[in-house]
């Protein structure tokens, strides 16, 4: 069983389920996820919606419920070998220590950001879950450090990226892009809330670049979930002033950039294995705001610094995400060729820790170790038994 709560997690789940179908051709595969895990054989439970893994409304907490309670009964009608969580931290834990209670053996694929805050949580990982494939370097001495089993796999957005086999001259022929002239990407976030509050300061940002800096090229993709009626205004403006606007596509339009700018979270991630030098954005409510700075305990927003230990890709939060300072970071991306190279530098620094992982076959590896049934390969590891002493 593969149980994702959001669009990234339903593209691990699918490339999960891809391979173990792969190796596996009678495997059988249920879950929670979206169209990608769907297509990719796993019979869903319950689908994902764009509000799903938000938890704000009183429908939405219903919608959770129904969910659990269709898990739960799933994992008691089915011969579940292994239950693998991806992400969704809040749901999936509670999902966990049931299985766990049902003796079914879990494995946690994306783990809680226990580094970032809420350490305790830990612990309960460690009651629940066989063991942990960690997706960032620094991960594996952490839970390692609490005697949890963890395994470091890579970062499954890399893969992604490797698995696409981008073609830059391609796509720039794609999007009727000049070859000869600078693209700049522009991602502001694919949620409502991320919308409203980064959408205006983007449309004021290429406004001032259209003065100094005519001969820049913009391209913004949007993705699937988003209601275009509600920002018909900021993405009718955005036309007028040169930007194409593409569906999806949201790594082809990193691919082909110069610079970027970003909202924190996974498509800034993207931008800095890609090789983008990049402003990241991000603006939360004035209540979350003061609330997360003094939950959360990590210096950085964006994974490149977080890895780096140092902030390399500039970022802009709050009352700093204006147009003038995202249209200043933007020049100095382009015009500063000392500081371009050193952030290029930089995010090869990054790149390093995982190029040439492979993290869905590792997955798979131990899900099969857990489960004990290699299928002809070699007999089960200590990844079978880990977490029984719990």
């Amino acid at each position: 069983m593969i149980i994702a709560g959001e669009a990234s997690g339903d593209l691990y789940g699918s490339m999960l389920a891809e391979e173990l179908r792969r190796r596996h051709p009678d495997v059988a595969l249920v879950g929670v996820g979206g169209d990608k895990m769907e297509r990719a054989g796993v019979e869903l439970l319950c689908g994902i919606t764009g509000s799903f893994g938000l938890i704000e409304t009183l429908s939405s907490l219903r919608k959770l419920a129904e969910t659990f309670f269709r898990i739960i009964g799933a994992l008691k009608r089915h011969e579940v070998d292994v239950l693998v969580l991806i992400d969704f931290p809040e749901f999936n834990m509670r999902v966990a220590a049931r299985a766990k209670k049902l003796g079914v053996k879990v494995l946690y694929y994306v783990s809680p950001q226990v580094w970032a805050w809420r350490t305790g949580r830990i612990k309960k990982i460690a009651l629940s879950a066989n063991c942990v494939a960690a997706i960032l370097p620094f991960e594996k001495e952490i839970y390692e450090r609490e005697k949890v089993c963890c395994r470091f796999v890579g970062h499954p957005v890399m893969e992604d990226i490797e698995r696409r086999h981008l073609n830059v001259e391609q796509l720039k022929r794609e999007f009727s892009l000049d070859p000869l002239a600078p693209v700049v990407a522009l991602l502001p976030g694919s949620r409502r809330s991320e919308l409203l509050k980064l959408l205006p300061p983007i449309v004021g940002a290429v406004v001032i670049l259209k003065e100094t800096h005519p001969e820049l090229q913009y391209i913004l993709p949007v993705a699937p979930t988003v209601d275009r009626g509600m920002f018909r205004r900021e993405f009718s403006r955005l036309e007028a002033l040169g930007v194409r606007l593409v569906e999806e596509k949201a790594v082809e339009a990193l691919s082909v950039a110069d610079a970027a700018v970003v909202a924190s979270g996974t498509a800034a991630f993207q931008s800095a294995l890609l090789d983008v030098p990049t402003v990241v954005i991000y603006k939360l409510s004035p209540i979350t705001y003061r609330l997360a700075k003094i939950l959360i305990k990590v210096k950085y927003a964006n994974l490149a610094n977080l890895i780096l230990g140092r902030e390399v890709l500039k970022e802009l939060l709050q009352d700093d995400v204006t147009a003038e300072n995202i249209a200043a970071e933007v020049r100095r991306l382009l015009e500063d060729s000392e500081h371009h190279d050193s952030v290029v530098r930089a995010l090869d620094e990054v790149r390093a820790h995982f190029i040439g992982k492979t993290p869905t076959a590792g997955v798979v590896d131990m899900i099969e170790e857990i489960a004990g049934s290699c299928a002809g390969g070699p007999p089960a590891t200590s990844l079978e038994n880990a977490g029984s002493r719990t």
